[in-house]
């Protein structure tokens, strides 16, 4: 095994974690033990923490960037590319303590400035143009202000980890967040693009039933 190869493994042992359980409540000794090897060993690919935490949030980003650049080569228009965008979003969600970004912003500055960036430059660009081309398909209004619409799409998409918005919800942060982008979504569509979310939706229901009926 090369060493690249040990440190994708210890990063990926650890962002599972960090996932099921908040970056706070995983030591590198968890880590350590999840591996099973020594914390002394985990000291040799990783100096801290801190170095461990960036390198998770790292990989995660470039994995979404390319997943997102395929959805915009793949799709048909804009409503299906934010429908797969939002697939793959529910799908993070599903396995993601609520804890994991307040956690970074608390106590990793690093990463989460790696992640800032990431947000305000690739995640704004991507929502900025499915917006200009759904108003050219004419299945956005053709009326709304691109820069406004885009700044409160970033903002809604992080509701889910916001505590005080979340506060007594029983549903899950998926389940949320699929409420919040079909919210978006019939609010920027024509009439045009309110027909083809509805096809998308059904299409999508039906996916659903097949997938628990096997």
């Amino acid at each position: 095994m090369t060493e690249l190869d040990q440190r994708l493994r210890i990063r990926d042992k650890a962002r599972d974690l960090f996932m099921q359980y908040g970056i706070r409540t995983v030591s590198m000794d968890d880590i350590a033990n999840a591996m099973g090897m020594s914390k002394k060993t985990l000291y040799q690919w990783f100096a801290d923490k801190e170095e461990l935490v960036f390198e998770v949030m790292k990989g995660q980003i470039e994995w979404s960037e390319s997943a997102c650049d395929s959805f915009r080569s793949v799709s048909a228009n804009a409503i299906e590319e934010l429908f797969r965008t939002m697939e793959m979003v529910e799908e993070m969600f599903a396995n993601m303590n609520p804890s994991v970004l307040i956690d970074m912003q608390k106590y990793h500055p690093k990463a989460f400035g790696l992640f800032t960036r990431h947000k305000y430059s690739y995640i704004y660009n991507v929502i900025r143009e499915n917006l200009i081309w759904g108003i050219k398909e004419e299945l956005y209004r053709a009326d709304i202000d691109v820069d406004i619409i885009t700044n409160y799409r970033l903002a809604c998409m992080l509701l889910p980890f916001d505590p005080s918005f979340m506060g007594k919800q029983k549903l899950s942060m998926a389940a949320i967040e699929q409420q919040i982008t079909e919210h978006y979504l019939f609010g920027i569509a024509t009439l045009k693009g309110h027909k083809l979310i509805l096809k998308y939706k059904e299409k999508r229901h039906k996916s659903s039933l097949h997938g628990k009926t096997k």
